[in-house]
């Protein structure tokens, strides 16, 4: 039987850990900056789920690529580059969990426990959940009128094309 810890970290190192994110970028951005550096199994964005926040991105998130050296190349290039005004931090997230682990363990725990890493869930949302916060971002657009949204295209216009510009310059 294959030991369930070296898949954890086997499949830590393929993910990298995205954070700095203006919350006008998406996700669909998000995925059109790192493709060039390899196959996408998955992308977790992470948003607010209570609070006066609630459906807002969080401002971080996660891709998990096919091989760790994807991962590690989507990290060197990436990281410090500058996305809607704002230096992106990538870093794999193995080495997100290990320098946490290295500070004062109740620090980290509390880090771990507002992103909701505790418990037998560690790094895992229920299919469930996700499929409740993707109806609720759906019913929350339907119910935005098109002046809404037209006003919101404009504001992520100004972004999306320093974001195409950005990947002109690598």
């Amino acid at each position: 039987m294959q030991d369930p810890k070296f898949f954890i970290d086997e499949k830590a190192e393929s993910r990298v850990y995205i954070g700095n994110l203006d919350l006008r970028i998406t996700e669909a951005a998000l995925i059109k900056m790192f493709t060039p550096y390899g196959k996408i199994l998955s992308e977790e964005f992470l948003w607010h789920t209570r609070g006066p926040k609630r459906g807002e991105p969080r401002g971080f998130a996660f891709i998990q690529f096919s091989t760790k050296e994807e991962a590690k190349l989507a990290k060197e290039k990436m990281h410090g580059r500058l996305a809607c005004g704002r230096p992106l931090v990538v870093r794999l997230a193995s080495e997100k969990y290990f320098d946490e682990a290295a500070q004062d363990s109740s620090a980290a725990f509390g880090e771990a426990k507002k992103v909701g890493l505790t418990g037998s869930t560690l790094g895992q949302t229920s299919r469930s959940a996700k499929i409740a916060a993707i109806k609720n971002k759906l019913r929350a657009l339907e119910e935005e009128g098109p002046s809404v949204k037209k006003q919101k295209q404009a504001e992520s216009d100004s972004c999306k094309d320093s974001l195409d510009h950005s990947q002109d310059k690598g």
